[in-house]
């Protein structure tokens, strides 16, 4: 299958990435960002999938690439029922699944699969997989109970990359990924913050509109509390507390910029408050990260910094400096989200893998 053209396509809260392989080299990569202005007139569901598939057939354009020399579309996956990890074939149900968004829930990432799919139909015999979308569950069953029984946790993640970067790691330690206990904290439009244990993601936060850390553009935690009374105070909507929480909330509220980068250099011309949230963020993070050591019972080989965040030495330095006396800390800044997308897609043509059914 090395003659194959693989187009991995990645669509994130903030940004859409794209990359075209043949076989396991890589030919083709871009990576656009989309601020809160970009998506500001863009923001409902179908409107979406318009922009981003323009956006995609446009930089294709750009770079000479012809859709019809594509062999096999591989797209992120999305908000669908909880799934093993594995590489799936874009079924009906699942495009009506993304459509509808799990749970009423819609994400950047529920485009991808959706695209994938509209874009292999157009060539004779292409193919639309997904791999490891953010509903991957290995959660323990202890960590699925919450305080009332009218609530279950979730697992909403940045699957793909925290498998794809424990398996890197793994592999760079010349050890097995299933012998290894890690906790891989990504930080990007979302972050999440799971532990390993011996192959299986036993824990993590709910990183769309749950629990955990406050990202640039998602509110994370809240005071249940506060929250109860704001939804019944009869000043919002449903649809107002949603965006507060996903889209809306996050860096974003406090500082009006979703870009890490903005922020630091506010921090750098002595802005205190870009700081302090800044800080914030970052604190919940590595005391997220303190609660993944207690998961795992202290027995933890390393703790794994990623995302686009993670380019950013100012935040790895200040989580490093909260966490370091844990267990040894790695930065894998960005994402191997392209080439996992493209080597699982790979191997499920060859056969070395199973393509799974969506049911």
């Amino acid at each position: 299958m090395s003659d194959k053209l693989i187009l991995a396509i990645n669509t994130g809260s903030t940004s859409t990435k794209i990359a075209v392989y043949r076989g396991a080299k890589s030919v083709f990569a871009a990576n656009l960002t989309h601020t809160a202005d970009d998506l500001q007139g863009h923001m409902e569901f179908t409107a979406q999938y318009e922009f981003r598939k323009k956006v995609i057939m446009d930089e294709l354009a750009r770079a000479g690439i012809s859709v019809g020399d594509i062999a096999l579309v591989m797209g992120r996956g999305g908000l669908l029922n909880p799934i093993r990890s594995g590489v799936y074939a874009v079924n009906d149900l699942m495009k009506e699944h993304l459509r509808q968004g799990w749970e009423k829930s819609k994400h950047g990432a529920n485009l991808a699969a959706l695209i994938a799919d509209e874009m292999a139909r157009s060539v004779p015999g292409a193919r639309a997989f997904i791999a490891d979308p953010p509903v991957v569950d290995e959660l323990d069953d202890v960590a699925r109970i919450t305080g009332h029984p009218a609530f279950e946790r979730k697992s909403i993640f940045h699957a793909l990359n925290q498998k794809a970067i424990a398996k890197k790691y793994a592999r760079d330690s010349g050890v097995a990924y299933e012998s290894l206990n890690l906790i891989v904290a990504h930080l990007g439009g979302g972050v999440s913050v799971g532990a390993h244990r011996k192959g299986l993601i036993v824990d993590v936060n709910n990183a769309l509109d749950g629990d955990g850390p406050f990202p640039p553009e998602r509110a994370g935690a809240l005071p249940p509390g506060d929250l109860a009374k704001l939804c019944f105070s009869g000043t919002k909507t449903q649809d107002d507390v949603r965006r507060m929480m996903v889209g809306g909330g996050g860096i974003v509220a406090h500082l009006g910029t979703n870009d890490a980068r903005i922020v630091e250099k506010r921090i750098a011309g002595g802005d205190e408050k870009a700081k302090l949230v800044y800080e914030a963020m970052l604190y919940q993070v590595a005391k997220h990260i303190g609660a993944m050591f207690t998961v795992l019972m202290g027995e933890v080989d390393a703790i794994i910094i990623t995302g686009g965040i993670a380019y950013s030495e100012m935040a790895t330095g200040y989580i490093r400096g909260r966490v370091e006396k844990l267990a040894k800390v790695c930065v894998y800044p960005g994402e191997d989200e392209m080439e996992a997308l493209a080597m699982n897609g790979l191997q499920a043509l060859s056969g070395e893998s199973e393509i799974l059914e969506y049911r």
